[in-house]
């Protein structure tokens, strides 16, 4: 048996949540339920300018191994943080649900500091991204570890972290390592801006490296270049052994192997949005990993993902297993 389960490799920062309505975000100049990338001035000047907010720690793939941590699932995180106070939450936070974290810290003097999400959540739960990457963006080779990689069952690679000079290689560096010793890649393509941005280097990684690919409706309509929703399944499904599509409130699609199971959302009443995609992925990898079948992966990602828009931030903080048990799926 292999000592972890999935590993994530993403992002790391601290996710920064405040209440705020329409008129705040076009008065801001932000353009609603969308991430956008801003720099440290830009950062410093929205923090300033929000109302009272929560401090939690972060960033896509962390938050769906803390996902899985959090069911017990065996589990570790690449993600670079800098030795600063936001990285020391950022650390504790992740080691805290019991995944493990070993990713060297970017030193004090570094010029950069730890990454930092600002959320705008409207009244309808809906949820608009700032987001200063900091040194997350300086993800590199040097920070895999190919042992990691080679004893773990599943990579789980952020679609996000293409936003960086060196992560492609840290990517690749990671897929050689897994695959060469039978583990397994799977992709989240995290934003349809993010997809534009690089749709060439996803559509070579999907072909000839990733086995799950999770997204939602925006994302593949972008990645296949498409207004046509079952034209876009249908075409990733050729490239991808598994796709793991989330719909909103039409729940989410599963194909695999010629079969399709459209599994329904669990009717919730939406505080946050934010981490819906995100936990849906670490219920499904976790289910995969657990022995269940496609149809019962996809229902726990949406038991996980109405359980996290139920309240503010991004984890888990209901039972998931007995929120399962509750469904049936366990």
């Amino acid at each position: 048996m292999k000592k972890f389960q999935i590993v994530g490799i993403g992002n790391a920062m601290v996710d920064v949540l405040t209440r705020g309505d329409e008129l705040f975000l076009a008065e801001a100049g932000i353009e609603k339920g969308i991430m956008q990338l801003i720099d440290m001035d830009r950062a410093v000047s929205l923090y300033g300018a929000i109302g009272p907010a929560k401090e939690i720690s972060g960033g896509s793939a962390a938050n769906t191994i803390a996902g899985i941590a959090h069911l017990g699932g065996r589990t570790a995180y690449v993600g670079k943080v800098k030795d600063d106070q936001l990285g020391a939450i950022f650390a504790h936070d992740l080691r805290a649900q019991g995944a493990v974290y070993e990713t060297s810290l970017a030193p004090k003097s570094a010029e950069q500091e730890t990454g930092r999400c600002i959320v705008i959540v409207t009244p309808d739960g809906e949820r608009s991204m700032n987001t200063y990457l900091g040194v997350t963006e300086f993800l590199e080779p040097s920070d895999i570890d190919p042992a990691m990689m080679a004893d773990a069952e599943w990579i789980y690679l952020e679609g996000y972290r293409f936003d960086g000079p060196d992560s492609h290689a840290a990517f690749a560096k990671a897929i050689n390592a897994c695959k060469g010793h039978g583990g397994r890649v799977s992709l989240t393509l995290s934003d349809p801006f993010c997809v534009e941005r690089h749709r060439d280097a996803f559509r070579m990684m999907i072909r000839e490296d990733v086995d799950l690919l999770f997204c939602n409706r925006a994302e593949i309509l972008s990645m296949y270049r498409t207004d046509d929703f079952e034209a876009a399944l249908a075409a990733a499904a050729l490239e991808v052994e598994i796709v793991a599509c989330t719909d909103s409130e039409r729940g989410a699609h599963i194909l695999s192997r010629g079969k399709r199971w459209d599994v329904p959302a669990i009717p919730t009443d939406i505080v946050d949005a934010t981490g819906a995609g995100d936990l849906f992925a670490g219920a499904f990898l976790w289910g995969l990993t657990n022995g269940h079948d496609l149809e019962t992966c996809g229902r726990m990602g949406c038991v996980a993902a109405s359980e996290v828009i139920s309240h503010i931030g991004a984890r888990p903080e209901a039972n998931l297993k007995a929120l399962f048990a509750k469904h049936g799926l366990l």
